[in-house]
């Protein structure tokens, strides 16, 4: 998943402790929650998220597990280029995800479930839930950090490192799962990207 936009609010702009709060459970609970139609059908994302679903697949470990463990490397490089209060609100966030992704399925599940539908709620929900974490000065780790530093360092851009981990992951998904789902999983990425693209923009938000 994306790294946040780190625009630099005003001062009389910026959210107090309740809201960021509140926005990054409600972004964190959106996100794990999305998980489930996603895992259900079989699907898989982009980002760290997809790769911690796609190990979840093939090992059985648990999803969750995989997540928090597999951001661990990436946190050095958030504090590095985006400073500790951005680091610990990520922590923060990774965390909840793990927790609630191994949660949410003993409370909710699907018995019938069209794929097409099911790509597409997984879109907006990740997606919404991304909106509210990046707006409170979080994201949920991995490449999206890698990108910014990698192009602080090298002046490679951010989203071009992103869609290169992102391709080699769904490469390796076309070895490991069916075409069709597969291609619903693209359907599902691409939602979610459309729906950051659409509204998460500097000219019109502040960004937390």
């Amino acid at each position: 998943m994306a790294a946040a936009d780190t625009a630099t609010p005003r001062e009389e702009d910026q959210h107090t402790l309740f809201e960021d709060a509140q926005g990054l459970l409600f972004g964190t609970i959106m996100c794990a929650f999305a998980l489930i139609p996603l895992r259900t059908l079989g699907l898989i994302t982009g980002q760290i998220a997809g790769f911690a679903v796609l190990v979840s697949y093939v090992t059985g470990w648990s999803f969750g597990a995989i997540f928090f463990v597999a951001n661990l490397p990436f946190y050095w490089f958030g504090y590095k280029r985006l400073g500790k209060k951005f680091m610990l609100k990520t922590f923060a966030s990774v965390a909840m995800v793990s927790v609630f992704a191994e949660w949410f399925p003993t409370l909710a599940s699907f018995e019938r479930l069209n794929p097409v539908l099911g790509a597409v709620i997984f879109g907006f929900a990740t997606g919404a839930g991304l909106l509210a974490i990046f707006r409170h000065g979080a994201s949920l780790g991995g490449i999206g950090i890698i990108g910014l530093y990698i192009q602080d360092a090298t002046g490679f851009k951010a989203g071009y490192v992103q869609l290169i981990f992102d391709a080699c992951l769904f490469v390796a998904a076309f070895f490991l799962l069916p075409l069709p789902m597969v291609l619903y999983s693209l359907l599902g990425a691409l939602v979610v990207n459309l729906v950051i693209a659409i509204n998460h923009r500097r000219d019109r938000y502040i960004a937390m």
